[in-house]
């Protein structure tokens, strides 16, 4: 008898809560095994509400006591249940007072209180502050907090929460004490508390207005050296959202703790951000140059918090893409200021299309805006992030940057202190344009990838060209009809000696026809120039005509665009076995586009760089990720050979050296960590010896991490197993390094690698990081073996996510997910993945798990 599925919560049925809650005091007395804590709640009623009862949520815990204004209750004078506590008959205003115990070193869900490490930790987005005591757990309810730590004090030297430190005061029997007091309202959500013992890298930041900021990041013994990175990041942060929206901070501390156990990147809680020590943790000898740049924009993401989620918040767990799309789209500008704007560019829109356009394909597709969901915890998705910061992109393309940035001050000004939605956020924006823009926020409410169609004609006569456009966005679970909606489309007329004639034009309706006279001749058409819109764009243009606009193109991400067009063309062609090798000329053609891209190492190694098979997925129906793989290799392998030269005399010069992480030497070394690629996918006899001696020559990780994952490629072989056995003698006391070993396995292994991994002595269940690096990499980026047809890959890993769905429903539920495109699979592992899918619903699945399996199955929530 499995769990059923969680009854659906719809945005039709908010209601206000019927109390204001004041301010709270928390006093906690931490144990391991059984922490008290008191909350007093001061509590007034809202006009309206006279009859109202007071509701609170409740989960894990075990009362000790209930006063209202020093009066004891009886159980008769409430309801307990298993979610909360209902008092039917409180007075107009009063003191609320529980007394409970909680287990923290028991809490393996990682939400709420709980430990890792030995440290007390706390995670509370979006639900996790019921399972800490009773309390209205919802966003929109935004109290002042204060806070008393009592700990032992050999255990627990340092005890943080949110806002500013009172004094430490020794006790009796070795403990200690500290307060901390918030003066910003905020949300139980954004509470935090942590308590251990720490390594600490300190700094200071002067804020734009003079005020003097103590930084602090809190890390694991020895460990505070690999925190530099992640302050300096955070100080170009702090002056990157000084500058651009003229926003600083404005607490006395900022403070940074980084945990193992974590079940998501970082959380922004006010002045006490909790990190996955993933993204805090960096030195030239342990993290590749893409841990350094994650680091960097996930320090800036939930910095940037502090303004667009923290002083305003979301009324409703709805509007959850107010704070995370919103947030997105900030960090994407940051990361593009530090690097490069097109490099960045270009790498948004990969993930965008890896994990965004999928979900819209699949059974999970939902708004950017849902209007119910099952579980809250399921709705942390591409969709709400990525798509919810191009949405915000659209819009500053639309009114442009300087009304952009008037709308955000309006914003800021309008709201700061509040819990508000989607249309008190453009109704800023419609306040200082003038503009209505209702139709704009269907974005917001449909699901989809909307698909626009170009049509061109050239009329040699009357030099002109004429352009029609049409849009349609195809159905989706519970959405079988969809509304135009409004789509920036930047153009260029490219006359190919390097001439361009560009504008801007909304579509916002069904069909739309453009003629614009060209008196130099016909031009060539560059359409959704930098990813203008988040769209699907389909042309009837020959092999040709795409070679002769990869070649005129100037704008660098179309460009890319070009070359990964044809390069989708030609792994689909060859996956269909219409051909039967690699065509040259487009293989020399993308090969010169890369030497020419010399210049830009960093974008001649995104153009080494072929789309993967998850994103083949969506250009073919039924998709055979078997066949896929091998197509992709084999052009991998002809690209490869053509760059030979190339690859050779590029791995010969020595990596840049001193080590530095930034962005000139990442884009050095991306271009040679993608030579190291091709040169395990060429058909050079001698490749597994050269890709050895790279792995033992290099000199940072990010060349020795692809040297090492370049020999995967080659199945077990006697160079790869001494690379491997290399790696874990070295790596074996750094977990977040030793996640990197078990990834790159998982990432090209079979079902059986997966098997092996996961009786490795080092695999831990209870650590989301090391489970990830496992069962996610593999179901995520090891396609072909996922979706064997024989269904190894799904038994591989269906084991695991019940036994990780018992510990942490929350990261199960995530790995589920990788089932979503099971519809689009060929019919022999589509119907696995279906069997293993009834087999999950048929367990006695979490809440979380089972709204996954069920939305997969197209059974709704």
């Amino acid at each position: 008898m499995r769990t059923e599925t969680p009854v659906a919560v719809k945005l039709v049925d908010y209601a206000p809560y019927p109390f204001d809650i004041e301010h709270v005091d928390l006093s906690f007395v931490l144990e391991p095994d059984a922490t008290r804590v008191t909350a007093v709640l001061k509590i007034t009623r809202k006009h309206g509400f006279a009859d109202a009862p007071l509701a609170l949520d409740g989960e894990a815990l075990k009362l000790v006591s209930v006063e209202i204004d020093g009066r004891a209750l009886t159980p008769s004078d409430y309801d307990l249940t298993e979610h909360g506590m209902i008092l039917p008959n409180v007075p107009d205003t009063f003191s609320l007072r529980t007394v409970v115990e909680i287990a923290p070193s028991k809490n393996t869900a990682l939400s709420g209180l709980y430990m890792s490490g030995g440290r007390f930790c706390s995670q509370c987005e979006s639900v996790g502050f019921r399972r800490i005591t009773y309390y209205p757990d919802r966003p929109d309810v935004m109290s002042r907090f204060s806070v008393k730590i009592d700990a032992d004090k050999a255990a627990c030297p340092i005890m943080l929460s949110n806002g500013t430190p009172g004094d430490v005061q020794d006790t009796d029997n070795g403990r200690h004490t500290i307060t901390w007091d918030d003066p910003h309202k905020k949300p139980s959500y954004l509470f935090a508390l942590c308590a251990g013992d720490y390594d600490v890298y300190r700094d200071s930041f002067t804020t734009m207005s003079g005020k003097e900021i103590d930084l602090a990041i809190h890390v694991d013994k020895g460990d505070a050296p690999r925190a530099a990175w992640a302050m300096d990041s955070l100080k170009r942060s702090m002056t990157w959202d000084e500058e651009t929206y003229g926003r600083e901070y404005d607490l006395g501390v900022f403070n940074i703790v980084a945990v193992r156990d974590f079940n998501f990147g970082a959380m922004e809680n006010k002045g006490l951000n909790v990190f996955n020590s993933a993204y805090v943790l960096a030195d030239e000898d342990s993290a590749t140059d893409a841990d350094f740049e994650a680091i960097e924009s996930i320090v800036a993401h939930e910095y940037f918090h502090n303004w667009t989620g923290n002083r305003i918040t979301c009324r409703d767990w709805f509007q959850l893409c107010l704070k995370e799309g919103l947030t997105v789209f900030r960090d994407q500008n940051f990361s593009a200021d530090m690097r490069s704007r097109p490099v960045q560019r270009i790498k948004d829109v990969i993930r965008l299309r890896a994990r965004q356009f999928a979900e819209d394909a699949g059974p999970l597709a939902h708004p950017v805006r849902p209007d119910h969901y099952g579980s809250i915890d399921n709705l942390y998705t591409a969709t709400v992030y990525e798509k919810g910061a191009e949405v915000i992109g659209m819009l500053r393309r639309i009114i442009g940057e300087e009304t952009y940035r008037a709308g955000m001050d309006l914003y800021f000004d309008r709201h700061d202190g509040q819990a508000v939605t989607i249309e008190d956020f453009y109704k800023c924006f419609e306040d200082v344009t003038g503009k209505d823009f209702t139709q704009f926020r269907l974005w917001y409410a449909q699901a989809g990838t909307p698909r626009v169609t170009v049509e061109q004609s050239w009329d040699e006569a009357a030099g002109e060209l004429t352009i029609n456009l049409s849009q349609t966005t195809p159905p989706t679970p519970g959405q079988p009809d969809k509304k135009p909606v409004p789509i920036p489309l930047e153009f260029a007329l490219l006359d190919g000696k390097g001439g361009t004639d560009a504008w801007m034009t909304v579509l916002d309706t069904a069909e739309t026809t453009i003629t614009r006279k060209v008196p130099t001749g016909r031009p060539l058409l560059s359409v959704n120039r930098d990813f203008s819109a988040p769209i699907r764009v389909e042309r009837e243009l020959s092999r040709d005509q795409r070679l002769a606009l990869v070649v005129a193109e100037t704008d660098p991400f179309n460009q890319w665009e070009g070359v990964r067009t044809l390069v989708t063309e030609e792994i689909l062609k060859l996956s269909e076995g219409s051909q039967a090798k690699s065509d040259s000329e487009l293989v020399g053609a993308i090969a010169a586009a890369i030497r020419n891209a010399g210049d830009d190492p960093a974008l001649a190694a995104l153009l080494t760089r072929l789309p993967e098979v998850g994103e083949l997925f969506l250009e073919r129906e039924p998709a055979d990720p078997v066949a896929l793989h091998s197509a992709r290799k084999r052009l991998q392998s002809a690209l490869a050979n053509a760059l030979a030269d190339t690859v050779g005399t590029t791995l010969e010069a020595p990596s840049p050296a001193p080590y530095a992480p930034s962005a000139e030497q990442a884009g050095i070394r991306a271009f040679r960590g993608a030579c190291i690629n091709l040169l395990g996918a060429s058909e050079d006899k001698d490749a597994r010896r050269k890709l050895l001696i790279l792995y033992k020559k290099a000199t940072n990780m990010t060349e020795r991490l692809a040297a090492m994952r370049a020999l995967t490629m080659h199945g077990k072989c006697p160079e790869r197993d001494e690379a491997l056995a290399d790696f874990e003698t070295n790596w074996k006391h750094n977990p977040i390094v030793m996640d990197k070993w078990f990834a790159v396995q998982a990432g090209q292994g079979t079902a059986e690698t997966v098997a092996e991994l996961a009786a490795h002595p080092d695999f831990d269940l209870k650590n989301p990081n090391r489970v990830r690096s496992v069962v996610g990499v593999f179901s995520t980026a090891n396609l072909s073996a996922f979706h064997a047809p024989d269904g190894s890959g799904y038994r591989a890993v269906e084991d695991i996510i019940l036994k990780a769905d018992a510990a942490n429903p929350a990261l199960a539920a995530r790995l589920i997910t990788a089932f979503e495109q099971w519809r689009m699979l060929e019919p022999k592992a589509g119907a696995a993945a279906q069997e293993t899918l009834k087999r999950l619903q048929e367990a006695k699945l979490s809440p979380n798990s089972a709204d996954i399996v069920g939305r997969a199955l197209g059974q709704g929530s």
